[in-house]
Formats: structure tokens, C-alpha cells, sequence
């Protein structure tokens, strides 16, 4: 019985992360905030760790849907550059950050970050 729990776990995991995956590629870098509640709630990992192992996971995922893109002639490379050496600096920040703030100010941010992205959305 414990096998058939493990498989499920597995299956669940990969049908997750496929959903992720599309979003990413759709929307260009969007799955890390599907990833997060989706670790955290449907997955029951702690926030900390939904919001790490989201990144792990967008990372080469991200990477794919950027080479896809370029290869298509979506995006510019004159653009990428810079952008991505800002995207490098934040992310050591932020990893830093995420280890130093406690778990409920990290939900609140990415609340905070879902919610003006969304209202952004809209306007």
C-alpha cells in the first residue's frame, strides 16, 4: 500500500509540474507563481521551501522557454542581457532574503506581488 501512496505522490508531482511547464511557456516565465501554491497546498511543502524549490524548478524550464523564444525571433538579445545580469543580481538577493525573513513576511510578500500583478493585469 505504501508503494501505491508513492506512485500517486510521483504522479502528482509530474502532472504539476507539466502544468507548470505549460504556463511557463505560455506565459513566458509565469509558472513560478503557480509553482508556489501549488507546492504549498496541493504538495503540503513548508512556504520556504515551496518558494525554493519553485525557483529550482522555473530555472531550466525558463531557460528552454528563452531558447525557444530566441530561436523564434520573440526576443533580443540586446534586451536579454542586461536584464538577465539584473534578474542574476536579484535572485542572489532574494535567495539571500529568503533565508533571513520568516516564513509568514515571505507569504505576505508574494501575496503582495500576486495581487499588483494581477490589478497590473487588468489596467
Amino acid at each position: 500500500m505504501n508503494g501505491g501512496k508513492a506512485k500517486a505522490k510521483v504522479k502528482e508531482r509530474i502532472l504539476s509540474g507539466t502544468l507548470i511547464g505549460i504556463i511557463n511557456g505560455l506565459f513566458g516565465g509565469g509558472g513560478g507563481m503557480i509553482a508556489v501554491p501549488v507546492l504549498s497546498g496541493m504538495l503540503s511543502y513548508p512556504q520556504k521551501k515551496a518558494h525554493a524549490t519553485a525557483i529550482a524548478v522555473i530555472a531550466p524550464v525558463c531557460a528552454v522557454s528563452a531558447i525557444s523564444y530566441i530561436v523564434g525571433g520573440y526576443a533580443r538579445l540586446n534586451l536579454i542581457i542586461p536584464a538577465a545580469i539584473g534578474n542574476v543580481a536579484g535572485g542572489v538577493l532574494g535567495a539571500k532574503l529568503l533565508g533571513k525573513l520568516p516564513s509568514v513576511a515571505v507569504q505576505i510578500c508574494f501575496i503582495a506581488v500576486m495581487l499588483a500583478a494581477g490589478i497590473r493585469m487588468m489596467l
